[in-house]
């Protein structure tokens, strides 16, 4: 679905939902009748969540307005990662909850930002984000790492994703997840995690390894190996129990583990 798309469909959600729900109706006014389009809205709403004193909202909204208006993907990225949390995540019944109301994805777009600034050599003001993420959304995200598009975090409380840490499209992380390193060695040290994979609850991935596509971590596992593609692996230290049962282990969101015969 295209940008106008989900923001119509978002402004027909509000207007019937202020219908039904009236103490709510200047909330929504606030933060999405008021605009005609889809990125201006979410820049305020993320500016209002992340801005303090002593960085008033109306600064932040500035720079994500420079970062929209700069790099214009940047929308069709945030739009392709709400719908993926909508259609993955069975609470996110409407458009418009998951961007008001889903920290994962708020938390998502705005570590966007923050790496936007990173390439652009603006770290002071990237680790301010990181920072404000932290606090705000219990996100820690390095503003150097490199995310695709389509991302679910669904929950998101407690992840954490390092410096050198890749996560391709369309995957799927739960709360608690960690992509880190494995002491204190320097240069490429997080793991980079293919297309389509899930990542389950409380899994900590650590090391400059590979999740192949496709692949599935079990929830509370501890990876320190390569992961082949459209394998799963649980466990401490996690291991292969058999292949994933759909190619895309990270829309089917299915959280059991189905072991061979033989570990029956």
């Amino acid at each position: 679905m295209s940008v106008h798309d989900i923001w119509s469909s978002i402004l027909d959600e509000v207007r019937l939902e202020c219908e039904r729900e009236p103490e709510i109706k200047l909330f929504l006014e606030q933060h999405i009748l008021r605009y005609k389009e889809f990125g201006p809205a979410l820049g305020m709403l993320l500016s209002v969540k992340l801005g303090s004193k002593h960085f008033p909202p109306p600064v932040l909204e500035g720079i994500f307005e420079d970062f929209y208006r700069q790099s214009p993907e940047a929308i069709e990225i945030a739009v392709c990662d709400l719908v993926a949390t909508h259609q993955r995540d069975p609470a996110a019944v409407n458009y418009y909850e998951v961007m008001l109301f889903l920290k994962g994805y708020q938390a998502l777009q705005s570590y966007r930002l923050a790496h936007w600034l990173w390439q652009h050599g603006r770290k002071s003001l990237a680790y301010f984000l990181q920072n404000r993420i932290s606090e705000i959304f219990a996100v820690d995200i390095h503003p150097a790492a490199k995310i695709g598009k389509g991302i679910l975090l669904d929950h998101a409380t407690s992840l954490v994703i390092g410096e050198t840490a890749v996560v391709e499209d369309n995957v799927s992380l739960l709360h608690e997840v960690t992509l880190g390193g494995t002491g204190k060695e320097s240069g490429d040290r997080h793991p980079k995690v293919g297309k389509s994979v899930m990542i389950g609850a409380g899994a900590k991935i650590l090391g400059n390894i590979r999740i192949g596509e496709g692949a599935k971590v079990g929830a509370g596992s501890v990876v320190l190996d390569d992961v082949p593609p459209h394998y799963t692996v649980a466990g401490v230290p996690a291991h292969i129990v058999g292949r994933t049962e759909v190619p895309e282990p990270s829309l089917d969101m299915n959280q059991r583990l189905v072991f061979p015969e033989k570990h029956l």
